[in-house]
């Protein structure tokens, strides 16, 4: 498909390619079927919207938003096994199609941010859960599409990613290279960064180093980092071009 997506982002195509199977979590299909770096390497195709919704509730905004504008291609990436439906009473369509927003909060969300995306958000609800439970008012940042956040005014970024919130933890199961732009010296990045074995689910993402215990280690050190010298802030990072 590489070369028809190539193609279709450089003629500006309204093409949805639909994608499943999107991380190590297909288990027993074994690593031919992981796409460790194919998810990291859509997201490096100029013109291009990779889409990974974390549950139903964010497919149906997302796909609505696709259906109204279709003037370039987008590649939605869907997960093989069963997610739950994360509790969203206030949760609102424009925030799913700004790319990314506060899917979960803890107080005023000022000490930690957990961006994750897709089948990860509901393990950095959990984290952060379990962070709350130790006094840190953490938020979770539901990414479903880099590329429709970066199109947000800077205010919006600023109200998702205080420049101020310099410990970032980012979480997805494939590739974590991008993710290094939007956590920042002092942040983290819990990620696959080699190929995936044959297994269940659960035990594939757990030697894979996918799992709540690697997101609160990795919270906890990306805290320490920020604390060691507080007076620099990060900001959400701008894309400079010609």
């Amino acid at each position: 498909m590489r070369p028809s997506i190539r193609l279709g982002a450089l003629m500006g195509l309204g093409a949805v390619y639909v994608y499943t199977h999107d991380s190590v979590a297909v288990g027993e299909d074994g690593p031919t079927h992981q796409p460790v770096e194919q998810i990291a390497s859509l997201r490096t195709v100029p013109g291009l919207d990779v889409v990974r919704p974390a549950d139903s509730v964010e497919v149906v905004a997302a796909w609505r938003r696709i259906l109204a504008a279709p003037d370039r291609p987008v590649a939605l990436v869907l997960s093989r096994q069963d997610l739950p439906v994360l509790a969203s009473t206030d949760l609102t369509p424009a925030e799913v199609t700004a790319g990314g927003y506060v899917r979960w909060q803890h107080g005023d969300g000022g000490d930690l941010a957990i961006l994750a995306t897709g089948s990860e958000v509901h393990l950095a609800i959990e984290a952060a859960t379990q962070l709350a439970d130790e006094g840190t008012n953490a938020r979770v940042v539901s990414m479903p599409c880099v590329e429709w956040f970066t199109e947000q005014t800077a205010d919006y970024r600023e109200s998702v990613l205080p420049a101020a919130l310099r410990a970032r933890v980012a979480v997805e199961a494939g590739r974590g290279d991008a993710w290094y732009r939007w956590v920042g010296l002092d942040g983290r990045v819990v990620s696959v960064e080699e190929f995936g074995e044959s297994g269940s689910g659960p035990e594939v993402l757990r030697l894979r180093g996918i799992h709540v215990d690697a997101v609160l280690a990795a919270a906890h050190t990306s805290l320490t980092s920020a604390a060691e010298d507080p007076t620099t802030a990060l900001g959400t990072p701008e894309l400079v071009t010609n």
